[in-house]
């Protein structure tokens, strides 16, 4: 749920933003953490689907947040002033949307907020996980260091998508081809047959009476039928940016047999990578666990990171509250844990966990990619066959009962 808020910083500068959180008390200790004394907080008002939509097409691209953050890193490691620093890249960066945020987040670092709390207020541009980051990075004094980090943590998250993409591009394509020739047939190429079956009798098998039927009506409400398509899609896709929809989307994503092989090394790479980063950061476990929830991007993995994260307060080793969702984190998961708290080299830990299922999903997008291109086109040769017999089939018998009648 997303609430709307005023606060003061700890300098007396006035500060508004919206804020995601279960509740009003979720919303209200988020902004303590951020050192704010809030003013009021309300929940916002709902946002329409084109006011969505344009959010999406606004959004900031993460090649352009790389960019960002390789050169905000040259340039505080040449020991230049965040704030030059953030006017230097204001005058390069080709990304309106992130053009924008960054002349603003200078003019609050001018005005005296400090440079995670600038963050903080593009939120749309910034997750809780790049602010938390930098707010401890603050506190440590290894800005530099965390702003590398973030850099890489953007750019391997670009490649992860990037990978998953691709991985179902050409399915797509090669589906959306056979669509569009499917359509084009039914509607406009087989009904121009159907005058010579009524004509000759032919007993027409079910299959072809199905697709005369179908292109009859398509031949005549294509329109309708293009228009109702276009307007289903857009209300399928807003429907899964709400809150109800974004959770059956995750819930499938984890389920779904092939969907997961693919998208469950992908999160377990992410959670474990952002987690070690995190704690390289000196940011506590449970806490990093808190902030890890809202960067999986998965409805289910932030409900199941908030609960073990109140189990590690509550006493309880992070293995052991690992080993509770085997279906999630899988085995070789807590196990490299228990090693990793024994040692006490948990992020070094974290780490290989993250290198080891982002190899996994290499692996895994691979293997579905080069056994996807066959099943593709065998499936797609046997449509097409069928599509074609339904046609052949009744001409046949058509110019077999002429020979016959000659």
């Amino acid at each position: 749920m997303k609430f709307k808020y005023r606060a003061k910083t700890k300098e007396g500068e006035d500060q508004t933003g919206f804020v995601e959180a279960p509740n009003r008390e979720g919303a209200t200790s988020i902004l303590s953490g951020h050192n704010l004394f809030i003013l009021s907080i309300e929940p916002a008002g709902k946002a329409g689907m084109l006011d969505r939509l344009l959010g999406y097409f606004g959004r900031v691209k993460r090649k352009d947040k790389v960019i960002f953050f390789r050169q905000l890193a040259t340039l505080l490691e040449a020991r230049i002033p965040i704030s030059s620093a953030l006017r230097s890249l204001h005058a390069q960066t080709a990304s309106p949307a992130l053009k924008e945020a960054i002349f603003e987040m200078g003019e609050d670092i001018d005005s005296g907020l400090s440079f995670s709390q600038a963050m903080g207020r593009r939120e749309g541009v910034f997750s809780d996980f790049y602010v938390s980051m930098v707010q401890a990075s603050e506190t440590t004094g290894r800005l530099e260091e965390v702003i590398g980090f973030l850099a890489d943590y953007t750019e391997k998250e670009d490649v992860l998508a990037g990978k998953a993409i691709g991985a179902m591009t050409y399915p797509a394509l090669v589906v959306g081809m056979f669509g569009i020739v499917a359509f084009v047939m039914v509607a406009f190429v087989f009904p121009q047959i159907k005058p010579v079956f009524d004509q000759a009798g032919v007993d027409l098998p079910w299959m072809t009476k199905l697709l005369l039927g179908a292109g009859g009506f398509l031949g005549s409400w294509w329109p309708l039928v293009l228009l109702a398509l276009v307007f289903g899609g857009i209300f399928v896709l807003d429907y899964f940016r709400t809150p109800e929809g974004r959770a059956a989307l995750d819930d499938s994503k984890v389920r779904l047999p092939l969907v997961n092989k693919i998208y469950l090394p992908l999160v377990l790479s992410r959670f474990s990578y952002t987690t070690s980063l995190l704690l390289k950061g000196g940011i506590p476990v449970a806490q990093a666990f808190e902030i890890v929830s809202h960067v999986v991007s998965n409805a289910l993995y932030e409900e199941l990171l908030h609960e073990i994260s109140e189990a590690v307060r509550s006493g309880e080793t992070i293995s052991g509250a690992l080993r509770r969702y085997p279906d999630y984190f899988p085995p070789l998961v807590s196990q490299m844990i228990a090693v990793g708290e024994q040692s006490g080299q948990l992020s070094q830990i974290f780490g290989r966990v993250a290198g080891f299922y982002e190899r996994e999903a290499d692996a895994v997008i691979n293997n579905i990619v080069d056994l996807l291109q066959p099943l593709l086109i065998g499936g797609i040769g046997i449509l097409v066959g069928l599509l074609f017999a339904s046609i052949l089939l009744p001409l046949y018998q058509l110019t077999s009962s002429s020979g016959l009648g000659g």
